[in-house]
């Protein structure tokens, strides 16, 4: 008998800040909780998310002419760490460690790891470096296909 194929579903984070990584977490967790198989692709600085040492330098980054104000992105980093410490959203590394956890699987991509140098050993445990054209055949199967 054959097994029935999981439905899927492809997310993409670009950037390695509070307002990128959050999404494709919090969504890639939910998604595997439906019993949805899930890659997240990350590119480009998105790559720092998944990368050893580098989830506690991820911040938020204010939208417009405030963002430009030196000290502003601290301060609304420290800002927006309290309202989700105050909502009781995990912080981003138990969030990180929950989205594995729960089979949601982490892909770097290749072309961004050989064009900043990096290599296997730069990245947490659990992440597949893959290149573009792979998860895209992944992604075209996918039921829901998202950039956070």
């Amino acid at each position: 008998m054959e097994e029935e194929k999981k439905e899927q579903c492809a997310l993409i984070c670009s950037r390695d800040s509070l307002e990128g990584a959050y999404p494709a977490l919090v969504l890639g967790i939910n998604a595997c909780r439906m019993g949805i198989e899930t890659k997240v692709f990350y590119t480009f600085m998105g790559l720092n998310v998944i990368r050893k040492g580098w989830i506690d330098k991820v911040k938020f980054n204010p939208p417009g002419a405030l963002g430009a104000i030196p000290g502003m992105s601290s301060l609304a980093t420290w800002m927006m760490k309290r309202k989700i410490e105050q909502a009781n959203i995990p912080p981003l590394d138990d969030l990180q460690e929950m989205a594995l956890l729960e089979g949601v699987q982490f892909i770097a991509c290749q072309m961004t790891v050989d064009m900043m140098g990096l290599s296997q050993d730069d990245f947490i445990d659990g992440v597949v470096i893959q290149a573009a054209e792979e998860f895209m055949k992944y992604a075209l199967d996918c039921k829901l296909s998202l950039f956070t």
